[in-house]
């Protein structure tokens, strides 16, 4: 089954044939994640790459600590997966929790890897989205280095206001690098 959403994702990146996006999409399956439950944990092998087609996913880690650090949140039309873990095959430092009920596509390895050797565009469409991506932590890191807490704030419920609105203070505090009692502090002061 060919997945509009998905398809809309990958062709506006790089232009495929109806063929092609058949052979594409079929290698995806579906799979349906409850409110709270785990796509992967610490410590497994990232075996797939993600496409959220409903939902919402957490990406965090836990620190010698013990607390939860998030990394990024992925919403519908996002990807998600440990690209450590995935790519060389070892252990996941990544916790994925569905923050709500979500539907997720995946794939793993092997057939992205014979997707390669099969259609070129795969390549450069997966390049494109890596780019993208890195471009997206480069700006994050530069925002956590050069923003004060309050904008930063600020400036994540602006640019992604339909995953703040689905997230808790505490989630998002942790994603923001403060504690959960200096974002009220911020949020009382606004």
């Amino acid at each position: 089954m060919i997945n509009d959403l998905l398809i809309k994702n990958i062709t506006k990146n790089v232009a495929f044939s109806k063929t092609e996006l058949e052979e594409f999409t079929q290698l995806f399956h579906s799979k349906s994640i409850k409110k709270k439950e785990f796509l992967l944990t610490q410590g497994e092998i990232c075996k797939f790459e993600g496409f959220v087609l409903e939902g919402c996913f957490r990406i965090f880690i836990i620190d010698k600590k013990g607390n939860e650090n998030t990394l990024y949140f992925a919403a519908k039309d996002w990807w998600l997966m440990d690209i450590d873990s995935f790519m060389n095959q070892i252990p996941s430092n990544l916790n994925m929790q569905a923050l709500e009920d979500s539907k997720v596509l995946l794939m793993n390895k092997q057939d992205k890897i014979a997707l390669y050797d099969r259609f070129p565009k795969v390549e450069k469409l997966f390049r494109i989205m890596s780019q993208k991506a890195l471009v997206s932590w480069q700006r994050r890191l530069i925002n956590n280095h050069s923003f004060t807490a309050k904008e930063r704030y600020f400036h994540f419920i602006e640019k992604y206001p339909d995953i703040a609105s689905k997230l808790t203070d505490k989630q998002i505090a942790g994603y923001l690098g403060i504690r959960h009692e200096f974002l009220s502090k911020i949020k009382r002061q606004s």
